[in-house]
């Protein structure tokens, strides 16, 4: 009876391990109020969890990564892996991912435009049984045109892809272990985490939040950025445009007709109809131009295809600083 009764103390004391993932690039005005912050977050949120801080260094030419070294070394909570390159952002998020050893993980970006403090609201959420929880940006503080391109982009994703990727979401979320585990059984070269966790079909919710101004720094997300980011979600997580180059070649071949049908009995009713080289011209040209943007979507299939069969490592990690030895998995 005692001997139950303990063992049963020990199930109702267990603290869970909560990892911050903080996928950084140039971030040395940032490190040091972000640190202050997730201190005062792991003793807000002491006795109902511990937090481990794991970030990844996507080859910053600053300070970034000495400062990363000088708080690991007074911190055994902060863990680091510094790449040989900068591999992107999404293969960086993927890769921290895989070395966190929490029972969840929270995903955060250095520049503290997504506030830390909501990891107690994402937290309830997760021992309610959700395995991903995500915030909701209502409103965030940028330019009106690079806004509302954001706001079309996350329309148009959800709309083609193959399974409902939620809208105004970032990467800001946390996510059980489970969904890590199957995240490591994907192989892609061009990962688009938002998709693939959607995609997963785990429990999940929201939380609506208010994105702030970066603190310091520059935004690594400039509109090239975004559009390639764009292109990856909806060439990763959707046929849609393969059935459109298809459909849009049955139309042409079917107007090709309908026309060679109209000038085959214009000829007829008129025999000295002058010839249309400027018409010529243009179809020619016309064709050539669909040719190209048809046979263009089917490479971007086939180079994921290629990318991989070449199977190259998602990162290649450089220096690492607080882990056990047999703990770095790439």
């Amino acid at each position: 009876m005692n001997i139950g009764a303990s063992l049963t103390n020990q199930v109702q004391r267990h603290v869970p391990l909560i990892s911050i993932s903080v996928p950084v690039l140039n971030e040395e005005a940032n490190l040091d109020a972000l640190y202050v912050r997730l201190c005062q977050l792991a003793d807000h949120m002491a006795g109902r969890c511990e937090l481990e801080f794991v970030f990844t260094d996507n080859h910053s030419s600053d300070t970034t990564w000495i400062k990363i070294t000088e708080l690991a070394a007074r911190d055994g909570r902060v863990k680091a892996i510094r790449f040989s390159k900068n591999f992107g952002f999404q293969r960086s998020i993927l890769a921290n991912y895989l070395h966190t050893r929490g029972d969840a993980v929270m995903q955060i970006d250095a520049d503290l435009q997504d506030p830390p403090e909501m990891l107690e609201a994402f937290f309830d959420m997760w021992q309610k049984g959700y395995r991903v929880v995500y915030g909701i940006r209502r409103k965030r503080k940028e330019g009106f045109l690079l806004n509302t391109f954001r706001r079309i982009g996350y329309w148009v994703i959800d709309k083609v892809s193959e399974h409902p990727i939620p809208r105004d979401v970032g990467d800001f979320r946390l996510i059980d272990r489970r969904v890590i585990e199957e995240l490591a059984k994907i192989r892609t070269p061009n990962p688009y985490l938002r998709g693939m966790i959607a995609g997963l079909g785990f429990s999940e919710a929201g939380i609506p939040y208010d994105r702030e101004s970066r603190i310091a720094g520059e935004s690594k997300f400039g509109l090239s950025r975004l559009v390639r980011l764009g292109l990856t979600a909806v060439f990763n997580h959707s046929t849609v445009p393969l059935r459109i180059a298809s459909l849009v070649g049955g139309v042409m071949l079917g107007v090709s007709a309908l026309g060679a049908l109209y000038y085959f009995f214009l000829r007829l009713k008129y025999p000295d109809l002058p010839q249309g080289l400027a018409s010529i011209h243009i179809l020619v040209l016309f064709g050539i131009g669909l040719q190209s943007m048809l046979t263009g979507i089917i490479g971007e299939y086939l180079l994921r295809i290629y990318l991989i069969l070449r199977a190259e490592p998602l990162v290649i990690i450089d220096q690492s600083l607080n882990f056990a030895h047999g703990e770095l998995k790439l």
